[in-house]
């Protein structure tokens, strides 16, 4: 309580006690694998994966899913996760990996750096990172120290990352506020020896927000890629856009949705499956809504639950150009995709394959 009285008092001072604020714009933090992977030459196509890897933490049950109390894991823990990872991403090997709830230093993911350890386990080399979740403490739940965010990871370098700071929710109190995310939109170039232009786009957009603050993260997504095309070739985006496509049969109540706490139901999605439309106008989806619409099931990509399966439809891919036709997979387990991933999070990765022009 004397932490939360100090945070209480400094808010009302202007002050940033555990340093969570950020920049409008600022730059994204760089990385490089330990021992590079042979850079390939210029290649004729990219295959782009997406996945929310629930900070490496499986499918522990986690208080604010509602299933148990965890909060913290211990080391082998994170890592025996990290090492489930690291095979389904060699498995799909893709060029460019655009990850979602990543830890790098915090202390429920046992102070692993979950970017520097998938760069140093993968085929990939060059990554940049973007913090949503940022504190030296945060005091409620025993959390402590957090750096959560989004990530992109690539086999040829990236230059130009940057951070793009999203509309805060304003639906809760300063003090709640002030400890909790600040979700953005991530933004590079890809640095190929040769060929077209390429900007990356990846983005994790609210979950719980009553405000409205999710379709307007999902709407300055929107014009952020209708930017990056301005100045590339080719516009690659995607990310956990938590919410579900147009003409999905279900919209809310979900079974596997068992909070009763308010902060943390996230299972109605009936204000902004709309807001997704101008997307699949303007861009190219590596799962065609028409294939979506025709059959939900196959290309469903989350649940809260790991003891059922796949119910719902959250992650996605889109470009300006066009993706390889039949080439979008949502990789739900032995039969589609090679491994099982539902113990892996409470996400399935998506990949697609992408000519290059």
């Amino acid at each position: 309580m004397r932490i939360l009285r100090m945070a209480a008092l400094c808010l009302l001072l202007g002050c940033d006690p555990f340093h969570v604020e950020f920049d409008a714009v600022e730059p994204a933090s760089t990385y490089q694998a330990r021992t590079l992977s042979a850079i390939p030459e210029p290649p004729q196509s990219l295959r782009v994966m997406t996945w929310n890897i629930k900070f490496g933490g499986g499918r522990i049950d986690f208080f604010f899913d509602c299933y148990g109390d965890r909060v913290l894991m211990r080391s082998e823990e994170v890592t025996a996760n990290l090492q489930g990872l690291a095979r389904k991403i060699r498995q799909v090997d893709p060029d460019i990996l655009l990850l979602q709830e990543v830890d790098v230093r915090s202390k429920r993911g046992a102070f692993i750096d979950q970017v520097q350890w998938l760069l140093d386990h993968t085929e990939l080399n060059f990554g940049v990172y973007a913090s949503q979740w940022r504190a030296d403490f945060v005091p409620s739940d025993g959390l402590g120290a957090m750096d959560d965010g989004n990530a992109i990871l690539s086999r040829w370098p990236l230059t130009d990352g940057k951070r793009i700071a999203l509309p805060l929710r304003e639906d809760q109190s300063a003090l709640t506020a002030y400890f909790y995310l600040r979700r953005n939109i991530l933004t590079a170039r890809l640095a190929l020896p040769s060929g077209p232009r390429v900007g990356i786009v990846a983005t994790h957009s609210e979950a719980y927000s009553k405000d409205g603050t999710k379709l307007k993260h999902i709407q300055r997504f929107h014009a952020e890629i209708e930017h990056m095309a301005k100045s590339t070739d080719l516009v690659i985006a995607g990310g956990d856009l938590n919410t579900i496509p147009p003409g999905s049969m279900q919209r809310k109540d979900f079974p596997d949705s068992v909070c009763t706490d308010e902060d943390f139901i996230a299972d109605d999605f009936s204000e902004e499956e709309d807001g997704l439309d101008p997307l699949y106008d303007d861009f190219s989806s590596a799962i065609p809504l028409a294939d979506y619409q025709a059959d939900n099931t196959a290309y469903f990509s989350h649940t809260v639950d790991g003891r059922g399966f796949w119910n719902r439809t959250l992650d996605y891919l889109f470009t300006d150009k066009t993706w390889e036709e039949g080439s979008g997979l949502v990789h739900q387990s032995v039969e589609r995709g090679g491994m099982d991933t539902m113990p892996l999070s409470d996400h399935a990765p998506l990949s697609a394959t992408l000519e290059l022009p």
